[in-house]
């Protein structure tokens, strides 16, 4: 599922035409591939990060006070209740489509285009390339602005740019480091998990 927010990037407009802050919550939830810093708005998900220290959470809180209006506050209300509860499933090996509400104002045009294809077209325990994923969005050459999309995701994980390889069977990128990439294809059971 997902939840188109208004506008695309920045804070949200008011009935005026003035800005007006989005409420924002978050949280850090522990994880096979290492803390995650989760953040939600009224919309949806709208933030995943890997390897969220105390210096990237705070990172993170001032980049998402800055992008969305308002100052993030800790697991106030609920909102991230149930994509933690999803998430901790899916890590316990549950296959689980994790089609959680998205909030995609941190993203805009072919990256958000490219993102929702992957989001929606690529399930669980299955990969594709970097050219496919291009054609899937009528751009058959666009290959590397796909690997540029996959690198500003703001939803991995839930948005699964893991999942996207080479043709050639290599692994590619990944932001959050290619030993958590290799972590989540083995918990999909696409790469064998390690002899030791």
């Amino acid at each position: 599922m997902d939840i188109e927010a208004v506008p695309e990037t920045g804070p949200a407009a008011g009935a005026e035409g003035w800005e007006r802050a989005v409420p924002v919550e978050w949280a850090v939830l522990g994880s096979a591939v290492g803390p995650l810093f989760l953040a939600a708005t009224g919309r949806g998900l709208v933030r995943v990060e890997f390897h969220a220290d105390a210096a990237r959470r705070e990172e993170m809180l001032e980049r998402l006070g800055t992008r969305l209006g308002a100052e993030p506050v800790e697991c106030a209300s609920g909102l991230l209740a149930e994509p933690i509860r999803r998430l901790e499933r899916y890590f316990a090996g549950t296959p689980d489509a994790l089609d959680l509400p998205l909030d995609w104002s941190l993203t805009s045009g072919f990256n958000r285009q490219v993102l929702r294809e992957l989001a929606t077209g690529v399930p669980y325990g299955t990969v594709v390339g970097y050219g496919e994923l291009a054609r899937r969005v009528g751009q058959p050459g666009a290959a590397q602005a796909v690997g540029a999309a996959m690198g500003s995701n703001p939803l991995p994980v839930v948005v699964p740019c893991h999942r996207v390889v080479e043709s050639a069977g290599g692994l590619g990128g990944f932001g959050g480091g290619l030993e958590t990439k290799r972590r989540l294809l083995e918990l999909e059971g696409v790469l064998p998990a390690p002899l030791f």
